[in-house]
């Protein structure tokens, strides 16, 4: 995974955070969830992310 990548996908996942945050401290539901939405996506970026890696090093392993 490309630092770049890495760095967009924590940057949606604290985005996420402060959302979630100012949600709940001002009983915001609706704004609450996208924070929680916003986490979940930078989550499965991250591990689609991680999967690709992993075979990536799997496809190395077959043509050392």
């Amino acid at each position: 995974m490309g630092i770049a990548d890495k760095a967009s996908n924590k940057a949606e996942d604290l985005k996420g955070q402060g959302k979630e945050g100012v949600g709940k401290a001002t009983n915001d539901h609706e704004l609450e969830g996208e924070g929680k939405g916003d986490q979940a996506s930078a989550s499965v970026k991250d591990g689609v992310e991680k999967l690709k890696d992993a075979g990536k090093d799997i496809k190395d392993g077959f043509t050392k």
